[in-house]
């Protein structure tokens, strides 16, 4: 009787010894897995970081990326400052699974004087845009990035029609000083569609870079690079290096959007302030 009850013992315990045991982990929240932000629309026309979209702080080698889902909507509005600190960042568009058809290098020297300020064309596809901070960790800084709004969602094209562009061959350097007075300036790099790989620096001084933005992509007339530096001081200059083959020219426009902190007539003058965040239509 007593073996009986030894072998049922022993056979019960080897049953429970493949069965399988229930997940106690606590199941860990979608924030803490996701860094992803729904793109919304901006509510100025302007660079100000807390009308642009609500703010990220993007810690060193981390990343951060946004969902913008409209297809309706092609230009997106991406800027960063800092606290004064150095800017180091990469700004890519995803389409798809494995297509990244634009990346934007960006540096600046000094986050709050020269904050990061560019747009971003989605190509009306549903598509995500990414910023990575290639900074150390003693480099955060914050991004807003949103669908802009009329007049700066069309100023890309409108830039391009007001001024006469200046033809750069591929491997060509284009250097332009601009006066004092301007306070803020809007620079355009486009090609007929071929690739465009450039890169704008804003200088003061002899060949001391404040800032700067490399391009690359595949088709310059639909992602063309559109960047707004703000200029404070005096002798400040621009240079633009086409870093393609010779086969592949761009165009460079330029049209100031400040002058003296007194908007000019043409300015992307904003619509009023806003506290409610539109989602993604």
């Amino acid at each position: 009787m007593k073996f009986s009850s030894f072998l049922a013992l022993s056979a019960l315990t080897a049953a429970n010894a493949f069965s399988v045991a229930p997940n106690t982990a606590a199941t860990p929240s979608t924030t803490a897995l996701s860094a992803v932000s729904p793109g919304v629309t901006s509510k100025t026309t302007d660079w100000n970081m807390s009308q642009i979209s609500p703010n990220e702080k993007i810690e060193g080698t981390s990343r951060h990326t946004w969902s913008m889902s409209d297809a309706s909507r092609e230009m997106v509005q991406v800027a960063m400052q800092s606290n004064g600190r150095p800017i180091n960042a990469d700004v890519e568009l995803w389409i798809g699974p494995d297509w990244t058809p634009v990346t934007i290098k960006c540096h600046s020297e000094d986050g709050r004087e020269y904050p990061i300020q560019t747009l971003v064309g989605t190509r009306n596809k549903a598509a995500n845009i990414e910023v990575l901070n290639t900074g150390p960790y003693t480099m955060p800084f914050t991004a807003a990035v949103s669908y802009a709004i009329p007049p700066l969602a069309d100023a890309r094209h409108r830039v391009a029609e007001e001024n006469d562009g200046r033809y750069m061959e591929g491997g060509s350097v284009y250097h332009w000083s601009f006066a004092p007075e301007i306070d803020q300036l809007m620079v355009l790099l486009e090609t007929e569609g071929k690739q465009l790989n450039a890169k704008i620096e804003l200088l003061n001084g002899p060949n001391n870079i404040k800032q700067e933005f490399e391009v690359f992509t595949n088709n310059g007339n639909l992602n063309a690079l559109f960047v707004v530096f703000d200029t404070p001081g005096e002798g400040n200059a621009i240079r633009v290096k086409n870093l393609a083959p010779l086969e592949y020219p761009c165009r460079i426009f330029t049209q100031p959007s400040k002058i003296r902190s007194t908007e000019v007539t043409n300015t992307l003058s904003a619509p009023g302030a806003g506290t409610n965040w539109d989602s993604p239509m």
